[in-house]
């Protein structure tokens, strides 16, 4: 058995725990994949890379209102798979050698399981313990309970995030289980490269967790571009000389759909079962998320949690800021501080973008809040006029007494950059008339739509 000062389980966020403050100490990292974690992998920062050209391409094959053509688009899969990965994997290689070479780190490299208070089995054999334990092992795909999909099997052609980006050539024609934002960017980018998708939701809308609003648009948007199949679930697959037959049952009964894979994306669930956490006294939620407090500490003295082993929220930047509040409270445990998850934003990188932050408009009304809203549509100002916009708008919620922002629902052109005002004005308490007529705003560009939606709100 070997004794650490401090363990890591996880490279992802977890990684960024060592601060200079930290570094000292004698450290534990254990990690049973790439280093880097969901994001760097097989998340954001891959599929944003892909996403963009996706969005090259489709904007492309939108040019004939504007009075301009291209002939179609020659999208080179592989090209573009090698340039994503070249990157990325010397990122991952690069992180794994500098801690291998730090004298003061030791790395595991398998599969972590808890057998004690602050005790891991590091999968080789070897025990180790910590007088601090950080638990940032991330999660995993949710997979269906469908015989044929209950696990990823890239070789015959059952895919998730984790495997998808990763394959040789697109499928000529693919199913993708699920509506959130994993599977609306999966659609947006294998779509523009050539898949013809279908898109199977078992509710009546994508990206159920947004704003109804937001839920209704894009799921409008996507239906022009999708054989999108709506409050269907899938009730078995078979495959056969290559090509799978999903049985579906949707609002017309019955109905079958061939494709050449699948990609199952209907979630992810937190890896606290493959790190038996139980077996350490930590208490996970109904979900199996790691339960932790607003300073991330677990259940038991010692042990910390972050990023989306314990976050309902799964985005790399609330990890990040959850890492930087355990490194702070490690280096500093007679001056601890709070996460601060008020103002938590967050884009699906489709093709319109969303981007939102704070509660939708349903949940006010079920709170009994008092709230104003404005619907801003990008048509109506000038860079919309320039882009012949018919589909993006901005829809801010405030507080009609403090005049303070509560929340924002957009889509539409850089939604993911066009929130981060409003973004900042709630985080820094800001109210909208100071920030609506307290500054410029450039003219004519597509921040005016924010500036627009911020002057329309009717405050007491």
């Amino acid at each position: 058995m070997r004794h650490h000062d401090l363990v890591i389980i996880g490279t992802g966020s977890g990684n960024s725990v060592i601060t200079p403050e930290l570094a000292h100490l004698d450290i534990a990292i254990i990690e049973r994949g790439r280093f880097g974690g969901t994001c760097l992998n097989v998340g954001c920062i891959p599929t944003k890379m892909f996403v963009y050209p996706a969005d090259v391409i489709v904007s492309a094959l939108a040019l004939d209102r504007l009075g301009a053509h291209f002939e179609s688009p020659s999208a080179r899969w592989r090209e573009a798979r090698d340039r994503v990965f070249a990157r990325v994997d010397a990122i991952a290689d690069g992180g794994e050698a500098y801690r291998r070479s730090d004298p003061n780190v030791t790395v595991y490299d398998e599969t972590a399981r808890f057998v004690g208070e602050r005790t891991l089995d590091t999968g080789t054999g070897e025990i180790v313990t910590g007088d601090q334990v950080v638990v940032a092992a991330g999660g995993r795909p949710r997979m269906p309970d469908v015989d044929g999909l209950r696990e990823a099997d890239p070789g015959r052609g059952v895919h998730t995030s984790d495997t998808i980006m990763r394959i040789d050539e697109v499928p000529a024609r693919i199913a993708i289980v699920g509506g959130g934002f994993i599977a609306s960017e999966f659609a947006h980018v294998l779509g523009a490269f050539g898949s013809d998708v279908t898109w199977i939701q078992r509710s009546p809308t994508l990206l159920t967790k947004d704003d109804e609003d937001i839920q209704i648009a894009f799921t409008r948007e996507q239906a022009k571009r999708f054989d999108l199949r709506l409050s269907t679930i899938v009730t078995g697959a078979t495959r056969e000389g290559g090509v799978w037959s999903l049985d579906l049952q949707g609002p017309q009964g019955h109905s079958r759909v061939e494709v050449d894979a699948v990609l199952v994306a209907l979630g992810r669930i937190p890896n606290t079962d493959i790190l038996d956490v139980a077996a350490g006294g930590l208490a996970t939620h109904h979900d199996g998320r790691l339960v932790v407090d607003d300073y991330q500490r677990a259940t038991v003295e010692g042990v910390w949690g972050l990023g989306d082993i314990s976050s309902p929220y799964q985005l790399k930047h609330v990890a990040n800021h959850e890492a930087r509040v355990v490194a702070h409270n490690l280096a500093f445990p007679d001056d601890l501080i709070k996460s601060d998850h008020r103002f938590v934003p967050a884009a699906t990188f489709g093709y319109p973008q969303v981007a939102s932050f704070g509660p939708t408009e349903r949940q006010l009304k079920v709170e009994g809040r008092d709230y104003v809203v404005k619907v801003q549509q990008y048509g109506d100002t000038a860079y919309g006029w320039a882009m012949e916009d018919t589909v993006g708008f901005v829809k801010v919620l405030a507080d009609p007494h403090s005049k303070r922002l509560i929340a924002a629902h957009l889509m539409g052109y850089q939604a993911s950059n066009l929130i981060q005002p409003l973004i900042q004005m709630a985080s820094l308490g800001n109210t909208v008339p100071e920030v609506a007529r307290g500054q410029y705003w450039i003219h004519p560009a597509s921040m005016e739509v924010v500036e627009n939606a911020l002057l329309g709100l009717e405050l007491t």
